[in-house]
This record gives C-alpha cells, structure tokens and sequence, in this order.
C-alpha cells in the first residue's frame, strides 16, 4: 500500500481537523472496529473528499477530513452511526479531543516522481 497525503483540491473547500487522545486500551475495547467503520461510512457522504489519520504511539491521533462543502459536513455529522460512535468515544475512549472545521483557499501539493529517485 503506497502512503501519500490526500490530493490537492480545487478549492474552496473544508476542512475539519479532529484531533483526540485516546485512552491507552481503547484498541481491546472496539475502538479500532468503529473507526475502521467511520472510515468506510464517511465514503458515502456526498461531498465528502477525503482524509488522512495520523497517530503517535501516546495516544495523540489526528483526523484530518475534507468536505466539498459545509453541507458535506453536516450530513457527515448527522449520520446516525456516526452520531452514536462520537457518544461511545465521549463515553469509552477518549480523554480529550478538538475539532476545528476551517475553510480552505489555497491548496498546492507536490509528489516526487519515481523517475527522479
């Protein structure tokens, strides 16, 4: 599997920036299944781009998502299942967490192509 950040948009577009700390036995207690989920569920949502996890062995995890839209978003945050994970992850696996939904104007990227290596 080849890792790379998500592509550049065209913007505008969102962003939403979910950054948590788990506690340390969430993988024992269904954590890594329901985020398996989300990160399937979140697919279907119209709008919806893409999104990158990232996480350090402490427990720190950033989610990164991006939206076409702030509609994009809402329907992300009114899908049920989602709705009832965040109440179980409030209730079971996280200490603390923060969501910031920004909106993006510029985007660029850049990719190393196999020939220069």
């Amino acid at each position: 599997m080849e890792i790379k950040p998500v592509q550049p948009f065209e913007p505008p577009y969102y962003t939403v920036v979910f950054t948590s700390v788990k506690y340390p036995e969430v993988y024992e207690s269904g954590y890594g299944d329901a985020a398996a989920l989300m990160n399937e569920l979140v697919k279907d949502v119209p709008g919806y781009l893409g999104h990158e996890n990232a996480t350090d062995p402490g427990g720190l995890s950033i989610t990164v998502g991006y939206f076409r839209d702030e509609e994009a978003i809402k329907a992300w945050r009114q899908n049920m299942e989602h709705q009832r994970v965040r109440k179980q992850g409030r209730a079971e696996w996280y200490d603390s967490y923060t969501c910031h939904v920004a909106k993006v104007e510029r985007s660029y990227g850049f990719r190393r192509e196999a020939a220069e290596n």
